[in-house]
């Protein structure tokens, strides 16, 4: 199994943040600002896990769960967004999401979520 995870967002503080906090459970990380790219990503990439935010410059970030989960083989992904709603947690889950997470989060709220949708550290 891949221990790559794929971050879409489009604030470079928040991927730094996540690379961070991914490689310290043992994660590689691709990183991008777009959904387009994220979305090529995706079509070439195994992949373990998905961490994708809901509003991306050039789209909408329930884009990336769809194509994740439609693949042959789906990826697990967690959606972040700074705009937290019910409504667009609701939209998150019905989309395929894994997990739903607002902006402010606590990095131990995080790593355990990462680690629900993705089974657990990357291990060795």
């Amino acid at each position: 199994m891949s221990s790559r995870v794929l971050v879409v967002d489009d604030e470079p503080d928040m991927r730094a943040s996540y690379e961070r906090l991914l490689r310290r459970q043992g994660f590689a990380v691709v990183a991008t600002g777009s959904r387009h790219e994220g979305l090529v990503i995706l079509a070439r990439e195994p992949l373990r896990l998905v961490i994708a935010d809901l509003r991306l410059p050039d789209g909408d970030g329930l884009d990336i769960v769809r194509a994740a989960r439609g693949r042959s083989a789906p990826v697990p992904v967690l959606v972040v967004t700074g705009f937290a709603s019910e409504a667009s947690r609701a939209a998150a889950l019905a989309a395929g999401a894994s997990g739903y997470l607002a902006k402010p989060f606590a990095a131990t709220e995080f790593s355990a979520l990462v680690a629900a949708a993705a089974g657990g550290r990357a291990g060795p």
